[in-house]
């Protein structure tokens, strides 16, 4: 019997579920009790998003795009001949004005408002447009103009929205109303294309990402990686 009680092997420990603590003596790597499903969570971090809410979000990129529409419209014009240079000085000029009058919070702090690719992209398109011009005073109209409305309109936009939300709605919408009728005195078709876009934009795709965030299915537990409490930067 004492030889018996000798060679019994000690009791094995409680598995504890620790983070970094290495292999438990008994168990495997991988294993897990009963209590590790205890501690899941399902959607806890899904964010019911309300449908004006999207809307009225969307509404920056509707601004956006019909920012691009009027400059091709001026693109247009100029090709066309029915603006000359002295049209384009004058635009540029009260661009050069009104975009003089905007002090944009906090650009120092955060530079990158604009992506370098986009703005490299549409100074390249005005370029190929320039090439198309008669004069070079055309062209140094022209380029100018592209160069003020895509390096400053996000510049603008994103003054206007931190200074006053309701300022920005009135302001895009205003936008939205000149580029459509400035669209459609030039082409019907392509009236109905932008305005479709912008359909599409500003109440179609909310309702989808609405509808699906219905089948969004999200879960969290002991299995996911730690989170750091505090700012390692400091």
């Amino acid at each position: 019997m004492e030889n018996l009680a000798g060679n019994s092997s000690p009791p094995r420990s409680r598995w504890r579920k620790v983070a970094y603590g290495g292999m438990q003596p008994g168990y495997d790597d991988n294993h897990t009790d009963e209590s590790f499903l205890e501690g899941m969570v399902m959607n806890a971090s899904v964010v019911k998003r309300d449908m004006l809410k999207v809307m009225l979000d969307s509404v920056s990129i509707s601004e956006y795009l019909c920012i691009v529409a009027l400059v091709v419209l001026v693109w247009t014009y100029t090709l066309g001949s029915t603006l000359d240079e002295n049209s384009l000085l004058f635009i540029d000029a009260s661009l050069l004005v009104s975009e003089s009058t905007v002090k944009a919070p906090g650009v120092m702090k955060n530079p990158a408002l604009t992506s370098c690719i986009s703005v490299n992209a549409s100074v390249v398109a005005s370029v190929f447009i320039a090439s198309r011009l008669p004069s070079r005073l055309h062209v140094f109209a022209i380029m100018l103009f592209s160069l003020q409305v895509f390096l400053f309109a996000p510049l603008v936009t994103y003054c206007i929205k931190k200074y006053s939300f309701r300022l920005h709605l009135c302001f895009s919408i205003s936008l939205m109303a000149m580029t459509l009728s400035f669209v459609y005195m030039l082409h019907r078709l392509l009236f109905v294309l932008l305005l479709s876009l912008l359909v599409f934009v500003n109440i179609v795709c909310p309702y989808w990402l609405i509808k699906i965030q219905e089948y969004k299915f999200e879960i969290n537990g002991p299995w996911d990686e730690a989170k750091l409490c505090f700012d390692i930067t400091d």
